[in-house]
């Protein structure tokens, strides 16, 4: 056999072998290629003493294994190997060599070689390189796997990113809907009842205008509320006043001291970032009120080395690891989603003393992958003003 006989196709028949062999010595490449044969394989092989042979080989023409002398006259198995790694062949590499130490063997294993034969055991040759190419097949086929994940999840974080920011414009859109529609409509309303309790002298009439004005008042309050659920706008007023307003309303509405810590009295911060911050307390403190049978919050906001540190703590029963397993568990899933828009992360430290979820945001981080995607509010749209009279 011709020892420059070149490889016939991209695609490896049952039991055809495609092998360059860097060796200087041909009888001890015919040798190899007459170990090879014997096993069963029917073999296309090419010897190349250089690197620019081994080069050229690599850049022409495909191969299944690289088998290689340890040391030749003008380069080493380990310089095959440096070449073989930079080049970004996943070929498998085998060694031959007629003398070589153990820390020479470990040294060429550690550079990527998949083993090493002495040419006084080339008994050992094919079953070798039959185990190489196997190993070298089921990495790239775990590379392959990995990168297929890896981009899934990369097309899911996307299409949950879309998601996020769909949702909270179709949230500015029916928060907007409800005042211009539902908040105008209750306050001309409540106008009228007012123009019919000054222009009556019937008792009747007036308790029942009073009636209706308070009941009007109710749903002008639950209007505002639903507002300021779907949209904040109290966060125009800045990032620390809306966490210290949200701190105050949950102390009120459950009872539970909570309080609100800040490093800075004002911050800027990239957009998007107060949005993602605020719906993270939001989402905490929900969680707390529901499950955590706490008696004390607190809620920590800090900007420190270009990261912005939103920490929500308790002191309540704790999440336990069925807690964070359950199937169901979007509410924890959607604040590390939530973090990834703006390149942040979540970290949950929970024990029976109570539970500390932290929201980090490098800001650096933050500009690149933040979005607003929630409309500027307009300060006529204000739903504070609704019913004042």
């Amino acid at each position: 056999m011709s020892h420059r006989t070149a490889a016939v196709s991209s695609t490896t028949r049952p039991g055809v072998l495609r092998v360059l062999h860097v060796e200087d010595a041909e009888v001890d490449h015919q040798l190899a290629c007459a170990h090879l044969q014997r096993a069963g394989y029917t073999l296309h092989a090419r010897r190349v003493e250089t690197e620019a042979e081994l080069l050229h080989a690599l850049a022409h023409a495909q191969w299944d294994v690289v088998l290689c002398d340890y040391n030749l006259p003008n380069f080493s198995g380990l310089r095959a190997l440096e070449l073989l790694r930079h080049s970004g062949s996943a070929l498998p590499v085998v060694l031959l060599s007629g003398q070589i130490g153990e820390e020479m063997a470990v040294t060429a294993m550690r550079d990527g070689a998949s083993d090493y034969i002495l040419k006084s055991n080339l008994a050992r040759l094919a079953p070798a390189v039959g185990n190489a190419i196997e190993a070298s097949r089921e990495r790239q086929a775990r590379r392959r796997a990995d990168a297929e994940l890896a981009a899934s999840r990369q097309r899911l974080a996307e299409l949950a990113q879309h998601l996020q920011g769909s949702i909270e414009l179709e949230r500015a859109a029916i928060a907007r809907e409800i005042h211009d529609d539902v908040g105008g409509s209750l306050t001309a309303v409540k106008y009228d009842l007012a123009w019919i309790s000054r222009h009556t002298l019937t008792p009747e009439v007036q308790h029942r205008v009073a009636t209706a004005i308070e009941t009007l008042d109710h749903a002008i309050g639950a209007s505002q509320r639903i507002m300021h659920n779907l949209r904040p706008a109290i966060l125009e007023q800045g990032l620390v006043p809306a966490l210290q307003w949200m701190a105050s309303r949950f102390e009120r509405r459950t009872g539970v001291s909570c309080q609100c810590r800040t490093s800075h009295e004002t911050m800027q911060l990239p957009s998007g970032v107060p949005l993602v911050a605020y719906r993270f307390a939001q989402e905490a403190l929900t969680n707390i009120s529901k499950h955590a049978q706490a008696t004390r919050v607190v809620v920590d906001l800090s900007l420190s080395g270009g990261v912005l540190s939103l920490e929500v703590s308790d002191n309540g029963r704790g999440l336990t690891d069925d807690d964070l397993a359950k199937a169901r568990s979007f509410g924890l899933r959607g604040l590390h989603q939530r973090a990834s828009t703006v390149g942040g992360w979540i970290d949950i430290s929970s024990s029976p003393a109570g539970t500390t979820v932290l929201l980090s945001v490098p800001l650096r981080d933050a500009k690149a992958h933040a979005h607003d995607p929630q409309p500027a509010i307009d300060r006529e749209h204000d739903p504070s003003g609704w019913g004042d009279l």
